[in-house]
C-alpha cells in the first residue's frame, strides 16, 4: 500500500485505529465487506466506529494494509514498551528494533505517551 494510502487509512480510523488495523491484518490484502458484523475479524481488531468507516469505505474492495513497522514501533515505544516486546509485536529481532529507532530522525522516549487503543 503506497505511503498515500497508508495516510488515507490514518485519516479515516485515527492513529490508534490504524496501529491496530496494522497490528491484526498488516502485511496482508484484506476484503472489506459491505457490512461487518459483530462477530468479524475486523470489528474485533478495529472496534465498531472503525469497522463501520471501512465498510463506508470500501464495501467490496480489497485494501493492502501496511506493516507499518516504524510507526507501529513509534506507537508501542511511546506506550512504554520495551524493545523486546515490540520485537515481538513486529515479528523482528530486537537488534532490529534498536536498529530502527536508531535511523529515526526523532526516535520516541519510552513512556511518553499513554498506550491506549480507543477503538
Amino acid at each position: 500500500m503506497s505511503e498515500y494510502a497508508s495516510h488515507e487509512l490514518i485519516a479515516l480510523l485515527g492513529e490508534h485505529g490504524f496501529i491496530a488495523l496494522a497490528q491484526a491484518f498488516g502485511g496482508t490484502r484484506l476484503s472489506i465487506p459491505q457490512k461487518i458484523d459483530q462477530d468479524h475479524e475486523i470489528y474485533e481488531a478495529v472496534g465498531e466506529r472503525n469497522a463501520g468507516r471501512l465498510a463506508d469505505r470500501y464495501a467490496g474492495a480489497q485494501i493492502r494494509v501496511p506493516l507499518a513497522r516504524e510507526r507501529r514501533a513509534r506507537h508501542y515505544k511511546a506506550g512504554g514498551l520495551s524493545n523486546a516486546k515490540i520485537a515481538r509485536k513486529l515479528g523482528m529481532s530486537e537488534t532490529g528494533v534498536e536498529k530502527l529507532f536508531a535511523r529515526m530522525d526523532n526516535p520516541p522516549e519510552k513512556g511518553s505517551a499513554q498506550l491506549t487503543l480507543d477503538i
